[in-house]
């Protein structure tokens, strides 16, 4: 928009910080920030984990006294994600189908990423939103997948 004025922000109904959302549904967040920012039409969905709200336990991760991870099933933890992000767009008034770029985490591409893939066609496959997927050394909790999402929430 470089170049365009006030009347052009107005118009789209871009702000400097957009309005803040959090579901009663989704996990709770880790840190200090909501699930989701509004800006216009769009809505800018932060990482989310595979927690369920109001639960310690990781679904498909079994860790040690403590606390340390045993074992896990990155389906199942894709699974969740999918879950938690679907909640969070419906409370704040968008669809699954109104996804359009994922931002996908992974702490494990070369041990994960073909269930990963697979769980993540049979949840997307449909939607075809834009996606990138990286591997990262760690994520906050002892989670291995985490998803960032933007989507239209329309006019």
């Amino acid at each position: 928009m470089t170049g365009e004025g006030a009347e052009t922000r107005a118009r789209y109904n871009f702000g400097m910080n957009g309005t803040p959302f959090i579901s009663d549904r989704g996990p709770e967040p880790v840190g200090a920030y909501p699930h989701a920012r509004r800006v216009g039409d769009l809505l800018f969905v932060s990482g989310i984990g595979p927690r369920k709200r109001g639960q310690k336990a990781i679904p498909g991760t079994t860790l040690d006294a403590a606390g340390t991870v045993v074992d896990y099933d990155v389906t199942v933890e894709c699974r969740q994600v999918f879950e938690n992000i679907r909640v969070i767009l419906e409370d704040a008034g968008a669809k699954w189908e109104n996804i359009v770029d994922v931002t996908s985490f992974l702490t494990d591409m070369k041990r994960d990423f073909a269930a990963y893939n697979k769980a993540y066609e049979e949840a997307f496959g449909h939607v075809r939103p834009t996606r990138t997927t990286v591997e990262v050394k760690s994520l906050p909790t002892a989670i291995h997948v985490e998803l960032k999402v933007v989507a239209w929430v329309g006019g």
